[in-house]
Order: C-alpha cells, then sequence, then structure tokens
C-alpha cells in the first residue's frame, strides 16, 4: 500500500499539496497563495525521480495515492564540529481529508522511519508550523520531540 511515487501519482499528490496548501493559507495568508501548489508537475516528475529525495504514497485498493510522506536525506560529512551523520527531513506528510483516521498517516510515518533505519539514519526531522495543531500532535504522539524553536518578528 506505500511505495515510491512515480509519474501516475502526480495528479493526485497535487490534490495532497492543495489540501496543505490550504491549512497554511488558512493560517498564514501574510505568507501563502491561496489554491496554489509548491511544485508544478514537471517539478514533481523531478522530485520522484531524485533517491535524495525519496516521497513515499500510501495507495487504495486502486492504486489512487491518497497519501504522501515527502522527504529529504540530508548528510554531514567532514565538518569540523559535527559527527558525520545522514538523517531524513520530513518536508510534508498529507492524508486526504477524506481518507483520515484510517491509520494512514500513522503507516507513513512508519514507513519512512523504517527506511531511515534501513539507510542507517542518526535520526529524522520535520517542522511544524504552530498554525496546524493536530500535525503537532500526532507528531509527538509518534514519539517525535521539539528540538528548535524558531522565533519570527514580522516588520
Amino acid at each position: 500500500m506505500i511505495r515510491r511515487a512515480n509519474a501516475e501519482d502526480v495528479e493526485n499528490v497535487k490534490k495532497l499539496l492543495k489540501q496543505v496548501l490550504k491549512v497554511h493559507a488558512d493560517g498564514r495568508p501574510d505568507i501563502f497563495i491561496p489554491d496554489t501548489t509548491k511544485y508544478t508537475n514537471e517539478e514533481l516528475i523531478e522530485i520522484f525521480n531524485d533517491d535524495s529525495k525519496p516521497v513515499f504514497v500510501y495507495v487504495d485498493k486502486n492504486g489512487k495515492a491518497v497519501g504522501h510522506a515527502f522527504c529529504l536525506i540530508e548528510e554531514i560529512k567532514n565538518c569540523n564540529n559535527m559527527h558525520d551523520m545522514k538523517s531524513i527531513y520530513i518536508d510534508d506528510i498529507c492524508v486526504d481529508q477524506n481518507h483520515r483516521h484510517q491509520g494512514i498517516a500513522t503507516a507513513l510515518y512508519n514507513h519512512v522511519i523504517d527506511y531511515a533505519k534501513k539507510l542507517e539514519c542518526y535520526h529524522v526531522t520535520l517542522n511544524v508550523w504552530e498554525i496546524n495543531p493536530g500535525a503537532k500532535q500526532f507528531y509527538q504522539s509518534m514519539g517525535m520531540k521539539p528540538l528548535k524553536t524558531t522565533m519570527q518578528l514580522i516588520i
């Protein structure tokens, strides 16, 4: 039910990206433009083919992507003040609003964690907007803990 995204998933992933954008645009209309998506079709295909940016999709029995997890593999090597390490950054997990509360987000999250373990990553990180308390609660319920706080002053 979970696999790497491919070109056939573009339209369904774009629908999911619109749902994510709506949450952000509703909460921060000063930053996000409503009714847009983060990526074009061409950019999505490029990302789907990039092994350093794996995108996993949860597909229903008809093969339709109803959830996704966008990831980025990050590596620190030969740094003066840090140990060498590999990590996965979760850029986005989204489940279609009509398929929520069915364990899909948990399955996607666990898939990313298993993938990170397979790659021998040191940790998995992500950012959560304060305007999205449901996401924050979900990640905390999965065992994630705050790492840092980002502060902002709008001028």
